[in-house]
């Protein structure tokens, strides 16, 4: 198993661990092992430019009509 240390946590953040970890009768160690196991175990949410979309959805955006295709596509010239 490997460990970690944090170092320059908040004190108050600290102080919350401790109290989480002492109302579900855990180790501050244990509690920090699941929320990180919560937290690293839902999936993403779909790939970067769905997240890009995601995360600037707010400053609203831009509808651009696709123009059909008229042309059929050509073969490539292998020669």
């Amino acid at each position: 198993m490997a460990s970690i240390t944090i170092r320059n946590l908040d004190e108050q953040l600290k102080a919350r661990l401790r109290m989480e970890a002492a109302r579900h009768g855990h180790s501050m160690e244990e509690e920090v092992r699941i929320i990180l196991r919560g937290a690293l175990s839902q999936p993403e949410k779909g790939g970067l430019g769905s997240r890009i979309r995601e995360r600037f959805a707010e400053a609203g955006g831009v509808e651009l009509e696709v123009p059909s295709r008229s042309d059929k596509p050509r073969l490539p010239d292998l020669d």
